[in-house]
This record gives structure tokens, sequence and C-alpha cells, in this order.
């Protein structure tokens, strides 16, 4: 199992489905900055909160070179400048991240990435649920959980939903 830390948008995906637990099932321990936990606690009007500190294998770390995280913050907003900056310090294998430039980022430092839709595939794969398209829908109906029609498809496709091409 792996050391991960999370960005804020997994997190928030996962807890509207249901399903934070899977992080617990998927990873050995869950590193999360103290800007992810704000974002998570207090997000715009559109999500609800998610008080981190409810899940015992969540766990608000921050990072201790501030000049790193401020480097980051040209490119990230403070929740991925953090966990990127934290993912370097533990090290960590993994960082779960959603948005395109942090996924980038991650890569270029040399971390693999793990999105939402990866993790339903995982789950799947694991039968932990027996089809992802319904919730894949309630992300992007419900979150507005940006979906290009291009990776909706490899996603399904992926999860054995679609046949190949």
């Amino acid at each position: 199992m792996a050391v991960v830390v999370s960005d804020t948008s997994p997190l928030r995906a996962l807890d509207h489905l249901g399903h934070l637990d899977w992080l617990e099932e998927l990873f050995d321990q869950v590193y999360l900055p103290p800007a992810v936990a704000s974002e998570s606690r207090e997000p715009p009007a559109a999500f609800r909160p998610l008080d981190v500190n409810r899940y015992p294998f969540l766990h608000v770390l921050a990072p201790e070179n501030a000049a790193r995280v401020t480097e980051l913050l040209s490119v990230l907003d403070a929740g991925e400048a953090e966990a990127m900056a934290l993912a370097e310090e533990l090290p960590a294998n993994v960082i779960l991240i959603d948005e395109q430039t942090g996924r980038e980022v991650a890569r270029r430092l040399g971390f693999s990435v793990q999105g939402s839709l990866g993790m339903l595939v995982e789950a799947k794969r694991r039968g932990w649920c027996s089809t992802i398209q319904p919730l894949l829908d309630r992300l992007q109906v419900e979150l507005r959980f940006f979906v290009s029609p291009a990776l909706r498809e490899t996603i399904l496709r992926r999860a054995g939903e679609l046949p190949q091409p």
C-alpha cells in the first residue's frame, strides 16, 4: 500500500458519492495539507462542508518548506501547492489530484497521479461497486465535475462498461 497526499477535489468527489472510506481501503496513510483541510471544511457555496477530522485515516500535516509552497503557488492553487510540497517532504508515492495543471506538475516532479475517476475504476475492479457510470453521472450533474466526452469514454472503457474499439 502507498502513502498518499490528497488535494481537495478527490476528497470532495468521494465524500459526495458516500465512498470516502475507499481511501482507507486503497492506501496505508492519506495526508492532507492544511489548505486542503480548510478548503474541505469551508467550500464554495455549491459544495457541502467536509470535516476531515471525523475520519481517522485522514492526517492533516503542514509542509515545512514555506519557500517551496510559495514557489509552487506561481502555478498552482493553495491546496495543490501545499499538497505537492508535502508529498516531496514525506515522501509520498501518489498524489490524489484531478485538475489538469496540478496533475502535470505532479508528474514532472516524479509522482504517480491518481484522480477521482481512476479511483472509481479501481473500486469497480475490486468489486466495491458493480458499475461506475451512475457514479460518474452524479459527479458530472450534481458537482458539475468536468469530464470531457473523450475522457468519459476512456474511463468507461477501462471499467469495462463500454466495448473496446
